[in-house]
């Protein structure tokens, strides 16, 4: 095991010194990602024929796979998911939209995250810390795109990485009194010829740049990097909406998907 450790740590000190204060200084980066989640049917979907599945799945795919741009400095990110065009419908997904990841800003530096949310037509600003991931390091590398990267794994609750989301579960979780806290393992792959400590979505913290993680059923991936583009990007944090913690925007979705599934029922019985 020293072995291991003495010749990750040869053939990681000369990326670490690859990059000068200076460089850092007026260092940036543009990295694009390809997320790709598997679908969960449940218990319904043995009941479903493989047609009806492909079926599901081509509609749901906007949902399924998506792509990113995260754009990043030494001390801040932006990360943004790329807008698609349903190829079925020639729609936008407005449903999804209600329950997806808006512009995310984090700075690893002063430890905060600015994220743009908007909830039925109503603008958030949430406003929180990053959420704290202890990641435990393994000495495993592979290649990924030209970069050598190394493995860290961690393990968190699932609702710190989808605070934004909702499950009609929630509703029920609720009002059973049902707080148990369903835990997710995250496999990242970062590479420290790019020292900093940005990645996709809720992770970061890592001594280099995040190019893969996995969780739960959603794997990202870096298909391109772009290091000091020509067309230098702004990278601050979004500034509209109302201002409002983590915490108290996922108690705001369920209140109002609780008064929406209420006067369904109420309309039903009428």
């Amino acid at each position: 095991m020293k072995k291991i450790t003495t010749l990750v740590i040869l053939m990681i000190l000369p990326l670490i010194l690859s990059f000068t204060a200076t460089e850092m200084q007026n260092f940036q980066g543009k990295a694009y990602y390809f997320s790709k989640s598997t679908m969960e049917l449940g218990s319904w979907g043995a009941r479903m024929s493989e047609a009806q599945k492909k079926q599901i799945k081509a509609r749901l795919k906007n949902r399924l796979e998506k792509t990113y741009v995260l754009n990043f400095n030494a001390d801040a990110s932006l990360f943004i998911e790329e807008v698609k065009i349903d190829a079925i419908s020639g729609a936008t997904d407005s449903w999804g939209a209600n329950f997806s990841r808006g512009e995310q800003y984090k700075n690893v530096s002063d430890n905060t995250l600015v994220q743009a949310q908007e909830f039925y037509g109503k603008r958030f600003l949430v406003k929180d810390s990053l959420q704290h991931i202890e990641w435990k390091m393994g000495s495993e590398t592979k290649q990924i795109g030209g970069y050598t990267c190394f493995k860290a794994t961690a393990i968190l609750p699932i609702t710190e990485l989808q605070w934004f989301n909702f499950s009609w579960n929630d509703l029920g979780n609720s009002q059973t009194g049902n707080d148990e806290i369903e835990l997710t393992e995250i496999e990242a792959w970062y590479t420290l010829q790019i020292p900093v400590k940005h990645g996709p979505a809720e992770f970061w913290g890592l001594p280099g740049l995040i190019l893969e993680v996995s969780a739960g059923n959603t794997t990202m991936l870096c298909s391109e990097i772009i290091i000091n583009p020509k067309e230098r990007s702004e990278i601050t944090p979004p500034d509209k909406g109302q201002i409002i913690t983590k915490k108290d925007y996922r108690t705001t979705i369920k209140e109002k998907m609780t008064e929406m599934r209420d006067n369904r029922g109420r309309r039903r019985r009428n």
